[in-house]
C-alpha cells in the first residue's frame, strides 16, 4: 500500500510508503522524475514527489519542498518530537543500494548532489496534507515499465525531429550556396572589361572619322 498526497502547489504527486518493506519497493521502482525525501540520520518514512519531465532540483517550488519535508519529519518517530529536524532530498536515480543493506536503507551515488534543509514542526500543514491522503495499491513495477516505454518513445521522437531538422537545414544551406553561385555567374556574365570598353570606343570613333572623311 502506498499513501498519496496532494501538494498545495496542486500540480505534483507526493507519495509515501507504509513501512520499510514498501519503502524498498519504492526505491526499486522509482522514476527518473522522482525526488526522495528523508530525515537525515534518523529513521523516517520515505517521501517522494514526482516532478515534471525536464524539471531539475533547482527549479522545485519552495512550497513543494516544504510540503514534502514537513510530511517526512511528521512521519519520523524521533523527528516528529523535535522542534526542528534536518531533512535531505535528492533525485531517485541518485539512491544507491549495496549488498548487506537492510530494507529501506540507502546511500548515494553522488553525495554532493544531496540537498539538506532544516525543517520546523508545522502541525497545521501536516493536518492540511493528511486531509488529502489516499491509500492505493499500485503495480509499481508495471508503472515503471510504462514510464520507461514512454521515455524510449519520447527519445525516438526527439531524435526523429532532430534528424528532420538537420536534413532541412542541410537542404537550406545547399540551396543558399547554389543561389550564391548562380548570382556570381550572372554577375560575371554581365561584367564588361574596361579594356574592351575602351577598344570599342576607339573603333567606333575611327569608323565615324572615316565616314566623315569620305
Amino acid at each position: 500500500m502506498v499513501f498519496f498526497f496532494k501538494s498545495r502547489c496542486g500540480e505534483y504527486t507526493i507519495y509515501m510508503g507504509k513501512d520499510k518493506f514498501e519503502n524498498e519497493d519504492l526505491i526499486k521502482y522509482g522514476w527518473n522524475e522522482d525526488i526522495w525525501f528523508h530525515v537525515d540520520s534518523l529513521s523516517s518514512a520515505h517521501v517522494y514527489c514526482r516532478l515534471k519531465p525536464g524539471q531539475t532540483l533547482s527549479t522545485i517550488p519552495d512550497e513543494l519542498i516544504l510540503d514534502c519535508s514537513t510530511l517526512v519529519k511528521a512521519n519520523s518517530i524521533a523527528g516528529c518530537k523535535l522542534k526542528t529536524a534536518p531533512v535531505v532530498y535528492t533525485r531517485w536515480k541518485n539512491l544507491k543500494k549495496t549488498a548487506g543493506m537492510v530494507e529501506g536503507q540507502v546511500t548515494y551515488h553522488r553525495p554532493e548532489n544531496v540537498k539538506r534543509i532544516e525543517v520546523e514542526k508545522n502541525n497545521p500543514l501536516v493536518k492540511q496534507l493528511e486531509k488529502t491522503k489516499e491509500e492505493k495499491f499500485p503495480d509499481l513495477w508495471q508503472l515503471q515499465q510504462d514510464r520507461l516505454r514512454e521515455v524510449i518513445e519520447d527519445n525516438k521522437e526527439r531524435r526523429r525531429f532532430e534528424e528532420k531538422q538537420k536534413k532541412k537545414e542541410a537542404l537550406e544551406n545547399k540551396k543558399r550556396k547554389e543561389e550564391l553561385s548562380y548570382d556570381r555567374i550572372l554577375n560575371e556574365d554581365n561584367m564588361v572589361n574596361s579594356a574592351d570598353v575602351e577598344g570599342t570606343a576607339d573603333a567606333s570613333a575611327a569608323e565615324a572619322y572615316e565616314d566623315d572623311f569620305f
